[in-house]
């Protein structure tokens, strides 16, 4: 299957909170979209692993991408090696994407930052081909991704570029709350995490109403580039 975007997260629900907008609006507009998470979150404070798995299946449905899969990488424990990098070309050959979304470049949690890097390097790897990949007993063609973002999330990291959301935040929205047992609940009485407060909660809206602003429009989502941004013409840009 060809997909033109492809979304990777250290953990289940990072893809929803940093460009689910994003990942809809793309949909809507015709493009074929997968998600691939890292981990199986098994070191959050609340739920479990198997909890998460349901509820990224959940979230995967709202959103109506084309498929979504877990790597079972350790999570916290996981690192940036040929090992792990080499699970990470497979998917990339499997799916052939033309664009690569990804974990912010510098984040709180250091599994972000982790992910983030290895990604990129493997999306550069892929386009190896002397570097062999089999899946499913055939060997698989070397394949590059023309683009590489990275959607910001906890650090309000100053954007290179950002899209408009305006329309798909409630859908965004829904998509994150699927992650029922890891944000806001007044009547939990699991232990307490940054992401599980009102206020990171209500977070949500309000900076995508201030990236909006920034541009403009309602709601937008933020994310930086590797490389020089260019457009065909003025007229692109909003």
């Amino acid at each position: 299957m060809k997909l033109d975007i492809l979304a990777f997260g250290a953990h289940p629900d990072d893809v929803e909170l940093g460009c689910s907008g994003t990942i809809l609006k793309e949909i809507s507009l015709g493009k074929a979209v997968g998600i691939v998470d890292l981990t199986r979150g098994e070191l959050g404070t609340r739920g479990s692993a198997e909890i998460r798995d349901q509820e990224a299946n959940d979230a995967a449905k709202i959103l109506g991408v084309s498929v979504r899969e877990n790597l079972e990488m350790r999570d916290g424990f996981f690192v940036n090696d040929e090992k792990h990098q080499l699970e990470i070309i497979k998917m990339i050959r499997k799916y052939r994407p033309e664009i690569v979304l990804c974990n912010a470049i510098d984040d709180r949690h250091i599994d972000h930052a982790k992910g983030s890097k290895l990604v990129s390097d493997a999306c550069f790897l892929s386009g190896l081909m002397k570097i062999e990949t089999e899946l499913d007993g055939e060997q698989q063609k070397a394949w590059r991704p023309k683009v590489i973002y990275h959607y910001i999330q906890w650090k309000n990291i100053e954007p290179d570029f950002v899209v408009d959301i305006t329309g798909f935040t409630d859908k965004k929205i829904e998509a994150i709350l699927a992650y029922r047992s890891q944000f806001y609940d007044p009547n939990s009485t699991e232990p307490e995490s940054p992401i599980t407060s009102k206020n990171f909660f209500e977070s949500l809206n309000y900076r995508s109403r201030d990236l909006g602003r920034l541009v403009g429009v309602d709601y937008a989502e933020g994310f930086t580039v590797e490389r020089c941004l260019a457009v065909n013409s003025l007229a692109d840009l909003l």
